[in-house]
């Protein structure tokens, strides 16, 4: 039987490419918190070669230094998601029937491969210095990464959600006007919470965590702007409008999910999911500065941070489901 004869593939739901699929989309917040652990206790540069440490797969001692074993580990965390995603964009070709799935899955592919590639850079050239930007050429890539795996989250967050028993196997129709009143608004919060994300990307890289070391003031005498601004302060500064902007977005997505009644139980419990995330990012945030940063907050919060644009994203990729994936018509494989 030739597996790549279009009679091999079906739009229905295989239980078994969709558990692979969602061990993925758990690997990758492992992941995730091993990148944002290294960042916290300044580990991005423990070893200065790469894609080996120290010229090894497994370097002397890298299980008894701290610094050593969270870069290392997300070294390995991330060759073991590019294994991960590779055999599911090959599964995906080989089984799946609707062709802009396959696109999404090779999406990802590359997405992962442009990570490693960058994550590469940022070890390589980080001795070279801009002066304009005071700032070496590593820690530019490291924003990069940032940005990167957030959307990398997303986008594996599709494949899993695309591939469930609920997206193949569940009543269309009923929620199609519902869907579409929510899309610009899910749309909307998805960029804020980007935009945020790489706004987090390059203070955490310049240094500005704690620009602006009182909260939730900015200054000592409590006032609301800074005293004095430079880029570090100003960068901080945006990280904190920013939430109050997405806080105003999240908290009225969810209020427009729970007014629509075609809206499903699961997703309204989503948007409540959410909104639970988002109090928690903001006492993370406060504690970060009460802490003078302690990296177990911080970490915590760039955990949470892809948590929330997890849970956004999904619920608007939900709201596009009748638009973008026709009934499925095929027998479960």
């Amino acid at each position: 039987m030739n597996l790549l004869a279009p009679a091999s593939r079906t739009s229905a739901y295989k239980p078994a490419l969709a558990w692979f699929a969602a061990i993925g989309g758990f690997w990758v917040f492992v992941l995730v918190m091993l990148g944002a652990f290294t960042t916290s206790i300044g580990a991005g540069m423990i070893f200065q070669d790469w894609p080996l440490s120290n010229g090894s797969l497994n370097p002397a001692g890298w299980l008894t230094d701290a610094a050593e074993f969270s870069e290392h580990s997300h070294r390995l965390s991330a060759g073991m998601m590019s294994i991960i995603t590779i055999a599911l964009a090959l599964w995906i070709w080989l089984r799946e029937e609707r062709a802009w799935l396959r696109k999404l899955a090779w999406f990802a592919v590359a997405l992962v491969f442009a990570q490693a590639i960058v994550g590469g850079l940022r070890v390589l050239l980080d001795h070279l210095h801009v002066e304009t930007v005071n700032n070496s050429v590593g820690r530019l890539f490291a924003m990069l990464h940032a940005c990167l795996a957030q959307i990398y989250v997303c986008t594996l967050l599709a494949l899993t959600l695309s591939l469930s028993k609920a997206w193949t196997r569940s009543a269309r129709g009923a929620t199609a006007e519902a869907g579409a009143r929510l899309r610009k608004l899910g749309v909307i919060c998805c960029v804020l919470l980007l935009v945020q994300l790489a706004i987090a990307a390059i203070m955490r890289h310049s240094f500005a965590g704690l620009a602006i070391p009182v909260f939730p003031a900015s200054t000592p005498d409590g006032g609301l702007l800074p005293a004095s601004w430079d880029f570090r302060v100003g960068i901080h500064f945006a990280h904190r409008l920013m939430a109050a902007v997405i806080t105003i977005a999240l908290v009225w997505f969810t209020i427009r999910i729970w007014r629509e009644r075609a809206v499903g139980a699961g997703l309204k419990e989503a948007a409540a999911v959410m909104i639970g995330l988002l109090l928690l990012q903001l006492a993370l945030g406060a504690s970060i500065i009460w802490t003078s940063r302690d990296p177990y907050y911080t970490t915590a919060h760039v955990i949470i941070s892809a948590f929330i644009l997890a849970t956004t994203f999904g619920l608007t990729w939900w709201t596009y489901r009748e638009a973008i994936a026709p009934a499925t018509t095929s027998t479960a494989a």
